[in-house]
């Protein structure tokens, strides 16, 4: 038995961004994932934590680092024609240091924000 997904008011899907960009941030690591809202999956996503960025890069932790994962993930996101993200940031993220490397680097990379 399959149960239908629910039915939602036209003004609650109109809230309802599609994909949204997620980042994460350690004292070793930067993580950007976007998420497709609807079905939960993860549509792209971009860490410093790969093998093959871990070589290339001085720090895996600094706003440099930020950067160079938000102009990855935004290219990423052009090679899968996810035009546009949302950015919800949490409560104790500020839109500073590397959270702003990681919005801006998106922007250049060509990817709207909502």
């Amino acid at each position: 038995m399959v149960i239908p997904p629910p039915v939602r008011p036209p003004r609650i899907v109109d809230f309802l961004k599609p994909y949204v960009l997620k980042m994460h941030f350690t004292n070793k690591y930067v993580t950007a994932q976007v998420i497709h809202s609807p079905t939960a999956t993860v549509a792209s996503a971009a860490s410093s934590q790969e093998k093959a960025l871990r070589g290339t890069m001085e720090s895996t932790r600094d706003v440099a680092a930020a950067a160079h994962i938000g102009k990855l993930l935004g290219e990423r996101l052009c090679q899968k024609d996810i035009p546009a993200v949302t950015v919800f940031l949490k409560r104790e993220q500020r839109y500073h240091g590397k959270v702003k490397a990681v919005i801006d680097s998106l922007v250049g990379a060509g990817i709207k924000l909502i």
